[in-house]
């Protein structure tokens, strides 16, 4: 391990999943996205950490879908030895009574202002494991129970022990979710008290120092994204971490919940939004949630042509992104305009490329991407196909989806064909596509080129998302539900437009309010006032970006959870 990263204290950070590269598939959606851009803004902010995720060889999937929208997953194999280098240490950890060896491999993150963090990649394809064994760390949120909780053990178990093993010193463990809890267990065996030096019946772990150590986020109010793993399975293939009394204790009576476990072992918690830490403090009474409302890292989602725009009218933006409240002011209508031209250009090359589909560049384009699962309800805006003709015959629209339905998520999958089958319907009135494939690459093209984003979750269950958040790096505006971070960053005309309102979710009601807001608010605007358009444009960089950004929720972590 390079002396660089272990001569001075750092924070852990642990997660599943993690984006570094588009071509290194080593994360499936949103939280590996989010995981990816805290790095990157360490690496600028110059803030001690080191991450800690698994190597994934096999990766995630490829998506690729056929003319009915059936999705088909391939596999994404990547050779780790192209982009990182191998590590020296191994370590050791009993699995179903074997011992598994743990490598792994270091990748440098370098961010564009010279920035280095280290990014541990967690390997157990070594030869002398058992063949089991080495496929612990192949495919991201692959298999069954057992095999999710052998990944976890190597994550949290595992990570925390490959730290030591290379020379780290560290002064923080900082879990993103509870895929890595487990890190809390080890850290109970290590700060164990001498066994002579116990009372009858006293505790032999130092639960105080352990929580001291330990800070963790929660990023789903969807019960069943909260694992949890029997105790019988646990035993199988755990043996006896801690001590089962404590365990339960600390994890729960009847299952092993690894949400419960990280919030018992860990003096910080935080939800990723104001709504989120609500709905996690009612769904876990009796904790301290604060909330630390995610961001974007600022140069990674904001297109080249607008990086040289903000360059020009706003100096030094990168790395204070609160500066981009000055856009109003400081940027011309004119560029900004020919500057979010040149992205839609650029989308409508890729949607020609992929789909054979040529959008025309006159009419607004309504994006939607990401995780295609129920709650997301990618269908709310075809609730009413006639009312959707009818508008688009008065102002014509065309619409940009694209996303990845998890292989085991059936219901995610009929959606996607569900979309398929709307896009036919539709095709003699609307223009629509569905892009399959999508990645890092897709989402920087499509938060970039769209001229609306959408967002229709159902409230409220959208712990943050932050797709919308990179579309406002490039002055695009938000029509989303109010939940996660829109609740926070919606100003009605100013920075985008409120589907519905706060209350409890609603499908025919939020899709009429969605056909309201396009027919009376939005599409007049574009059409009919370009200088009322560009200034919600304007709205959107200077009162979203400036504050929903990574580089503010990092600062927030340092001051807030890391330095107590």
């Amino acid at each position: 391990m390079p002396d660089e990263f272990i001569h001075e204290p750092r924070i852990a950070y642990f997660s599943m999943e993690i984006a570094l590269h588009n071509d290194i598939p080593t994360y499936s959606g949103g939280l590996g996205v989010l995981a990816g851009d805290t790095m990157r803004s360490a690496a600028d902010l110059e803030l001690p950490m080191v991450a800690v995720t698994l190597v994934s060889r096999e990766g995630y999937f490829r998506q690729r879908i056929d003319e009915e929208g059936q999705q088909f997953e391939d596999p994404d194999p990547w050779e780790p030895a192209q982009w990182a280098r191998a590590l020296q240490a191994k370590i050791a950890l009993d699995i179903e009574d074997r011992t598994v060896w743990v490598g792994g491999w270091l990748y440098i993150l370098e961010g564009h202002m010279n920035g280095r963090q280290p990014v541990i990649l967690l390997d157990t394809d070594l030869g002398e494991n058992h063949p089991d064994d080495r496929a612990i760390t192949a495919q991201l949120y692959g298999g069954d129970q057992r095999y999710r909780l052998k990944q976890e053990m190597v994550l949290g178990i595992g990570g925390t022990r490959l730290l030591q093993a290379l020379g780290f010193s560290i002064r923080q463990y900082h879990m993103n979710e509870g895929h890595s809890a487990l890190l809390a267990l080890e850290l109970l065996r290590r700060y164990a008290w001498p066994q002579e030096d116990l009372r009858p019946g006293e505790s032999p772990y130092d639960i105080p120092r352990v929580r001291e150590l330990c800070c963790f986020t929660t990023h789903t109010p969807v019960e069943a994204g909260h694992d949890r793993f029997p105790y019988e399975l646990v035993k199988q293939v755990a043996g006896e971490p801690v001590e089962f009394a404590t365990l339960k204790q600390l994890a729960g009576n009847d299952t092993l919940n690894m949400t419960r476990l990280a919030l018992n072992l860990s003096e910080y918690v935080n939800g990723v939004a104001q709504r989120h830490a609500e709905v996690s403090r009612s769904m876990f009474p009796g904790y301290q949630v604060h909330a630390v409302t995610n961001g974007v890292h600022p140069f990674t989602w904001t297109s080249e042509t607008f990086r040289h725009l903000y360059d020009a009218e706003v100096p030094g933006w990168c790395h204070e992104a609160a500066m981009l409240i000055r856009a109003e002011c400081c940027i011309a209508d004119e560029e900004l305009w020919a500057a979010h031209q040149e992205n839609k250009q650029q989308l409508i090359a890729r949607v020609r490329e992929l789909t054979g589909t040529q959008l025309d560049p006159g009419q607004p384009i309504i994006g939607f991407a990401r995780r295609m699962t129920a709650y997301k309800r990618p269908d709310l805006l075809f609730s009413d196909l006639e009312r959707l003709r009818r508008i688009a015959a008065r102002h014509p629209f065309q619409i940009v989806m694209a996303g990845k339905a998890h292989p085991r998520d059936e219901g995610g999958k009929r959606l996607i064909r569900q979309l398929y089958q709307h896009r036919r319907e539709l095709e003699a009135d609307i223009p629509m596509v569905f892009l399959p494939g999508y990645d890092l690459e897709m989402a920087q093209c499509l938060v970039a080129g769209v001229d609306l984003w959408l967002n229709t979750p159902l409230r409220p269950l959208e712990a943050s998302g932050t797709s919308g958040m990179k579309a406002t790096f490039n002055g695009v505006p938000n029509l989303s539900v109010l939940d996660g971070w829109w609740i926070e960053g919606c100003i009605e005309d100013i920075t985008g437009w409120a589907v519905g309102d706060s209350s409890e979710a609603d499908n025919d009601s939020d899709a009429a309010s969605l056909y309201d807001k396009l027919e009376q608010k939005v599409l007049p605007l574009y059409y009919q006032d370009r200088a009322g358009w560009i200034a919600v444009m304007k709205g959107a960089i200077a009162k979203n970006a400036s504050y929903f950004n990574s580089h503010r929720m990092m600062r927030r972590y340092a001051t807030e959870a890391y330095i107590r």
